[in-house]
């Protein structure tokens, strides 16, 4: 009989994504885990103390696997085209792995964003938002693509635009936004303060 292998985080996050990805965070409990392993449940409190340790882990992975993607997606191209093909990557990220991507927008109280994984992937887009609209550290901008990326991501998955689909509208908006960087670039930057 082989020698199971060694227990590390590692091996427990890849195990823990499988069941997420099969069923959710209600998949996703310790003793189930343990089992998928063939270990005992306390040997997962070894790696990870409770359930949210898991799951903050499990979110971490989720926002370096994409900022990696987004990264991947938008290297050698214009400003424009790297936030084209970022945004590409978010939805099919999002489609692909509907758990995951869910857990990155779990609620939590307001704080000022902590280094880490979801900081990195904050900053990565908001270095291609800046970069096409031409103002350092763009966050307006960067807040509306975002906003626009999820909401379009929960709307499909709801099914709220029916059996038409959305007849184009993500390629509406996404162009909306993207021309508005650009002509900032160009205009300098409009107070929102005003609107």
């Amino acid at each position: 009989m082989p020698y199971p292998p060694k227990l590390t985080p590692e091996l427990i996050l890849r195990e823990a994504q499988i069941l997420l990805d099969a069923g959710g965070q209600d998949a996703l409990n310790m003793r189930p885990l343990a089992a998928a392993l063939g270990v005992q449940a306390s040997s997962l409190y070894r790696h990870f103390p409770d359930r949210a340790a898991l799951l903050q882990a499990l979110e971490d992975c989720a926002s370096r696997e994409l900022t990696h993607a987004i990264e991947q997606a938008s290297t050698g191209t214009t400003p424009r085209g790297a936030l084209l093909l970022t945004c590409e990557a978010y939805m099919r990220y999002a489609e692909t792995y509907p758990h995951r991507y869910r857990l990155l927008l779990s609620p939590r109280p307001p704080s000022v964003g902590q280094p880490g994984p979801g900081k990195d992937l904050w900053n990565t887009v908001l270095n291609l938002v800046s970069a096409l609209s031409g103002h350092t550290d763009d966050t307006a901008r960067t807040v509306a693509l975002w906003a626009f990326l999820h909401g379009f991501v929960v709307m499909s998955r709801s099914g709220l635009f029916g059996l038409s689909g959305p007849k184009g509208g993500f390629e509406v908006g996404l162009s909306a936004l993207l021309d508005e960087m650009e002509r900032a670039a160009t205009q300098g930057d409009v107070s929102r303060e005003t609107l």
